[in-house]
This record gives structure tokens, C-alpha cells and sequence, in this order.
């Protein structure tokens, strides 16, 4: 006997986790307004009716998943970014653990700008800042320190950090995989273009 419900928590966690997984992955290869609640129960293999338990509609079961993934990253981020070394080091640290994501962690970063303007305050805004805090954010950290250590020129280390999340993210193209042989060349040439420019030898 489980006098506590555990093994009904346990699984009502599994559960979730299977429909926001299932879910992500359809949001990935359709278009939001293509995704029905249908489609996502279908692909975890439920019912509709458990899908509505624990979400109240698409919208939120969205939302969820999002700020799930991005709640996943941040933690896992914020290890490099703790880490010791220059600014290039845990920059470098930092955009490893990222590409060595698998694809659909990856990509689903892409669905925020993709899909942001398919919602209304306060959940765009609550997507924007999910985003915010697991990308920029945290590189927003690291270069503020090379600055300090004058590693960096004086900038504003906001507009650094998006310009090198855009960076980061033109190597997830099918381009620049085709382009790169591997991850460690991908990495190298990012960090080589950010820190010494285009038209460095």
C-alpha cells in the first residue's frame, strides 16, 4: 500500500512530462495553429480527457512546455556560467553544453520568436522573459565579467549577448551544418568570430 499517493504522483509526473515531450515535438514540425490537443494526445499515446486534467488548453499546455525546457537549460547553464576561467573559457564552456543538446532541446528556442506574436500579454510576456533568463540572461553574466577583466571592450553587454545568442543560433542551420564537420569546428569558428571579427586571420 503507498499510504502517501507516491506511486499515483510518480505517475501523474510521468504523464505530464510524456505530453509536454510529445507536444514539443509536434510544435517543432507544425506551425502553433496546426497543433490540436488531439494530435498532441494521439502522439503521448493518452487520452484527450488526461490532456485536459492537467492542462486547460492548448495554450497553457504550450506555455508549460516552454517554460519547462527553458527552466531545464538555465539550470543547466548556469553550471558554466559559475564555472571558473576567462570570459572565452565559459563562453566556450557555455555554447558546448548548448550544441551538445540534442536537436529538439536545441530547436525549441526557435519557437519563441517563431510563435511569440501568436499570443496576447501577460503570456508573451512570461514567454519573452522565460527566454530571456536562459539564454541572454546568462551569457549577459559572463560577459559583464569579461569586461571587467578587459577582456572585452567597453559595451553594453546586453546587446553583446543577443548579438551572440544570433550567432550561435546561424549555427544550427542546415547551412552551417553542412559548412562545419563537426561541433568542435562550429564551436570554434563562433567564438573566433565574436571575440577577433570577420576579418580576422
Amino acid at each position: 500500500m503507498d499510504p502517501l499517493g507516491s506511486g499515483m504522483y510518480d505517475k501523474s509526473t510521468a504523464t505530464i512530462a510524456n505530453i509536454l515531450s510529445s507536444a514539443g515535438a509536434l510544435f517543432l514540425r507544425k506551425n502553433y495553429a496546426d497543433v490540436t490537443i488531439a494530435d498532441i494526445a494521439e502522439a503521448a499515446g493518452v487520452t484527450k480527457g488526461a490532456v485536459y486534467h492537467h492542462f486547460a488548453n492548448k495554450e497553457s499546455l504550450y506555455v508549460a512546455m516552454m517554460q519547462a525546457v527553458l527552466t531545464e537549460k538555465q539550470a543547466l547553464f548556469q553550471a558554466a556560467v559559475a564555472s571558473p576561467g576567462t570570459c572565452r573559457e565559459r563562453l566556450k564552456r557555455f555554447t558546448r553544453t548548448f550544441l551538445e543538446l540534442p536537436r529538439e532541446k536545441r530547436d525549441v528556442t526557435k519557437l519563441v520568436r517563431r510563435d511569440i506574436n501568436t499570443f496576447k500579454d501577460p503570456v508573451r510576456s512570461q514567454l519573452i522573459l522565460a527566454y530571456q533568463s536562459a539564454l541572454p540572461e546568462q551569457i549577459e553574466i559572463i560577459l559583464e565579467d569579461g569586461v571587467r577583466a578587459g577582456e572585452l571592450g567597453l559595451a553594453d553587454v546586453r546587446l553583446l549577448s543577443w548579438m551572440y545568442v544570433a550567432i550561435v543560433e546561424v549555427m544550427l542551420t542546415p547551412y552551417a551544418e553542412r559548412v562545419f564537420d563537426n561541433q568542435n569546428d562550429q564551436l570554434d569558428f563562433v567564438i573566433r568570430l565574436f571575440f577577433n571579427g570577420a576579418g580576422a586571420n
